[in-house]
């Protein structure tokens, strides 16, 4: 763990300087302040790290990739705002919401602000020598992330009323919602590093399979985390979610825990959080949903070892184990 979050802070500060450069002459003061407010806040910095790597696992410089690692750290921030206004949380990182903080209107603002500096910062890599070509399609990526990412949110949405939702509807929602941004970190790096088409290919399976991993075990820290990481364990269950543990034990419930299962999940209140568990756990749902994460895991490495034995490869699959035991 020691070593991921040195792997993870080793690009942070550099990563910073670009976003605060970035953002640096926005006016009023208050769209200055509350577009910086969960940057400020801190973060794991997981998407840089992960798109600075990437172009360094194919013989790209770090300097060079600190534009587009920032921008994918803009992209991410911009929908965690938009996430809390939608879902109406009071706090994110420890630190009050955007929204709560400045109020709705001026949250949307600071979001919006922060996806367009996002693609004004990708384009400026252009200065970095980088050819403009790569720039170009590196953006693309960014834009087909966002896109996605849009996709993907508006699934989970559909899904609050429905309780005939398949895993393979559910995988496809988490790519786009959580997978989307990843994958085109790992992407948008090994572009920029100047990957051959078949580098490109293996780093976005790779963030695409530790992305999927990653939405997983967020669900799977839901049920068994603890309260301190800032949300109340068993909350996906109170909100009806389907996660795919929850998609897992309905299908393979009998007629019984399947209606009851669904009854709990429509109550919408805390009470229902034990009876839930036990249904879940009786058909081996959260263990099913673990082994499918560990699974991607394994994939993702796989197509890792394709590329040239160094110390990015390296941090790079230590990354990906961390998707599959952080607790947080």
């Amino acid at each position: 763990m020691a070593d991921v979050i040195e792997i993870l802070k080793k690009y942070s500060e550099d990563v910073d300087k670009e976003i605060e450069e970035a953002l640096s002459t926005l006016e009023p003061s208050s769209l200055f302040e509350s577009s910086g407010h969960l940057i400020k806040a801190g973060g794991k910095k997981f998407r840089p790290a992960l798109t600075v790597l990437s172009c360094q696992a194919v013989g790209g410089e770090t300097d060079k990739a600190l534009k587009t690692a920032a921008a994918l750290e803009l992209i991410h921030t911009f929908s965690l705002i938009h996430d809390d206004i939608m879902d109406n949380d009071d706090t994110r990182r420890g630190m009050p919401a955007v929204h709560k903080k400045w109020g709705e209107p001026l949250a949307i603002l600071a979001g919006d602000t922060l996806f367009a500096k996002a693609y004004e910062t990708i384009i400026k890599t252009a200065d970095e020598n980088i050819a403009y070509e790569r720039v170009i399609d590196a953006l693309r990526v960014l834009v087909d992330s966002c896109i996605k990412i849009c996709e993907g949110q508006a699934l989970d949405m559909a899904f609050e009323d429905s309780f005939e939702v398949t895993k393979d509807e559910y995988m496809n929602m988490i790519y786009k919602k959580t997978g989307a941004l990843i994958t085109g970190a790992t992407t948008a790096g090994a572009i920029i590093g100047g990957a051959t088409s078949f580098q490109k290919q293996q780093l976005d399976l790779y963030g695409r399979k530790i992305g999927l991993a990653f939405q997983i075990q967020d669900d799977y820290i839901d049920l068994t985390g603890d309260e301190s990481i800032g949300k109340p364990v068993g909350s996906d269950l109170v909100e009806g979610k389907k996660t795919l543990m929850v998609v897992y034990a309905l299908e393979k419930a009998n007629e019984e825990d399947h209606d009851r299962l669904i009854e709990l999940l429509s109550a919408g209140n805390e009470s229902i959080i034990p009876e839930a568990m036990d249904i879940l756990n009786k058909y081996g749902a959260i263990n099913y949903a673990r082994s499918v994460a560990y699974d991607c895991v394994i994939e993702a490495k796989e197509a890792l070892m394709t590329l040239p034995n160094t110390e990015a490869r390296d941090s790079l699959m230590k990354l990906a184990d961390f998707v599959f035991t952080r607790n947080a």
